[in-house]
């Protein structure tokens, strides 16, 4: 079955549609990563968008369920130049199409993804949707545009859990994660060196203060972090947490963390997605290889220079990529120490969090 990828501002690709047949809409975004389709797929941060790969053939090796980032499949659609219909490996239960299909998502595959890139680099992200052949394609641009941004949406309070949940690690401490759109590995990661306490992204600071956590990471996660309702709950527990315990953010979490101290956000045009960002830290010189994904950034010269120093910058454009308070157990990072999918250079931002709680 054919179908169209059909951008705000007209463009329409014809290609063939596979895993689910149904129309969508989103705001495409791409991504660099020539592996880890199954982790993207499932990272919550891609909630509302649909997603598009720049390497040209995705699926050639399955998926193995165990490499999945949350329960389900996060973005509205996918985008790929070619799917394989061969998968090969050892741990593949099924392939990328039968997955796509078990979470009622629909995909394109045939189209130009490079040319569509270079599109979005140009212009910025746009709303889109994928439709079947047979729609008719001015009529379907009208609905892209006239449709909200998905950001509108609060789409934290759509992935983050409803409950409090544990998991056992190392013990001796515990470190409670704010679910803003928690991958797993960070959960892992975390495990690695004390019990986990998973809470939504509501939970105010007394009841984490209750669970008697040595230290707080906020989550990734999708969306606008200026939106309303986490103006008036994560960040607003981000900053009565300040000063009673150590503090770790980790992309949308880095953001909400300026925003507690007064700094200011800012949509990039195009975003960081993908597993090749250089990211130089500023206290070593040292550069790092590092996997992204976020549409948002914090206005370096929005922080208080009295109380945050800016730790590490994005060596492709200059944005802010990390932040620490000058006085105080609290530092963020923009971009994902845990991997999955990525390099695995910045794994030290768990163990300097560690020394935090230890006070060291």
């Amino acid at each position: 079955m054919s179908g169209s990828l059909v951008l705000e501002d007209g463009t329409a690709v014809r290609g063939a549609f596979f895993g689910a047949r149904r129309k969508v809409f989103g705001e495409l975004v791409f991504n660099t990563n020539m592996t880890g389709y199954t982790e993207a797929l499932t990272d919550p941060s891609y909630r509302g968008q649909i997603l598009m790969m720049t390497y040209p053939l995705i699926g050639n090796y399955g998926v193995d369920p165990a490499t999945m980032e949350s329960g389900t499949i996060q973005p509205t659609g996918f985008v790929v130049k070619e799917a394989c219909t061969m998968p090969s490996h050892p741990k593949s239960s099924f392939g990328l199409s039968e997955f796509l299909g078990q979470h009622k998502t629909p995909a394109i595959e045939g189209v130009d993804t490079r040319a569509l890139t270079i599109k979005i680099r140009s212009t910025g992200t746009m709303k889109a949707a994928l439709v079947p052949a047979s729609a008719d394609i001015d009529a379907v641009t009208k609905e892209v545009r006239k449709r909200p941004h998905p950001e509108t949406r609060n789409l934290v309070a759509e992935v983050s859990c409803r409950e409090v949940e544990r998991y056992p690690g190392a013990g001796k401490r515990t470190i409670v994660i704010v679910d803003c759109g928690v991958k797993r590995n960070i959960i892992r990661e975390a495990q690695r060196y004390a019990d986990v306490a998973r809470v939504p992204y509501d939970t105010t600071a007394d009841e984490i203060l209750a669970l008697k956590p040595d230290g707080v990471i906020l989550s990734n996660g999708p969306g606008d972090p200026a939106h309303p309702d986490l103006l008036g709950t994560s960040v607003k527990t981000a900053r009565e947490l300040v000063g009673r315990v150590p503090i770790l953010g980790i992309c949308l979490g880095h953001q909400l963390l300026a925003l507690a101290f007064g700094g200011k956000t800012f949509k990039l045009k195009f975003g960081h997605r993908g597993g090749n960002q250089p990211v130089k830290d500023l206290r070593t010189g040292r550069v790092h290889i590092t996997s992204q994904n976020h549409g948002f950034a914090v206005d370096a010269d929005s922080l208080p220079a009295s109380e945050f120093e800016v730790t590490h910058v994005n060596l492709n454009d200059g944005t802010v990529e990390g932040m620490a308070h000058r006085r105080l157990p609290v530092f963020a990072v923009q971009y994902h120490p845990e991997a999955h999918p990525g390099p695995w250079d910045n794994e030290y931002i768990f163990r300097d969090f560690v020394a935090e709680m230890k006070g060291a």
